[in-house]
């Protein structure tokens, strides 16, 4: 097993086992050169074997299987020459606490010297999944070559980082700071609780 396949394969069993996807949701790559290894599509995390890692060539040779989401890969690593390693999330607390606002500015300091601003992808109208398709490559690929993270709103979170390891830090890191505010919300803007 070849160093980045296993790391990639580490690094997308990781995002299962901290909560940050679900079973089979999210998606992972990882360059070695002009190569990229990326998970399937509807890849389990927990069960992936190295085998089953997709092969894509940059610009933009894309293996069959891959991700749903290789052409967004592939647009960020062309935008990010320095990137090497992208990986996305559904972490819950950046979705929920990015749903109906512009931006996301972390509220803890260490937050605040990560990402100063988080910006949000939003894909409105008509079928969102084809919009997925068609514009989610160039409008996530733009904010990463300007950001470290971004959301895609209502849907998850995109990290590029020079490794996997960088990257993967920096899901964690939205994710703390996501969890924080969310703690920190007063109480009046909490749901409230019916009692039986």
């Amino acid at each position: 097993m070849s160093a980045a396949r296993r790391s990639l394969l580490l690094s997308y069993q990781a995002l299962r086992r901290y909560g940050l996807n679900d079973s089979h949701s999210g998606n992972a790559s990882v360059r070695d050169g002009d190569t990229v290894w990326i998970t399937p599509t509807g890849a389990p995390a927990d069960g992936l074997a190295e085998e089953a890692l997709i092969e894509c060539r940059l610009p933009d040779t894309i293996g069959e299987g891959a991700s749903l989401d290789a052409r967004l890969h592939m647009a960020v690593y062309r935008a990010v020459p320095e990137a090497g390693a992208v990986l996305h999330a559904h972490s819950p607390h950046t979705i929920a606490l990015t749903l109906d606002c512009e931006s996301f500015r972390p509220l803890d300091e260490e937050g605040k010297l990560y990402f100063p601003e988080v910006p949000l992808v939003s894909l409105d109208g008509g079928n969102y999944w084809e919009r997925h398709r068609s514009e989610a490559p160039e409008r996530v690929s733009e904010a990463l070559a300007e950001h470290r993270v971004c959301v895609l709103r209502g849907h998850g979170v995109y990290a590029r980082g020079a490794s996997l390891d960088q990257a993967y830090q920096r899901l964690c890191a939205l994710e703390h700071s996501a969890k924080i505010a969310w703690l920190a919300r007063p109480l009046t803007t909490r749901p409230s609780r019916s009692r039986p």
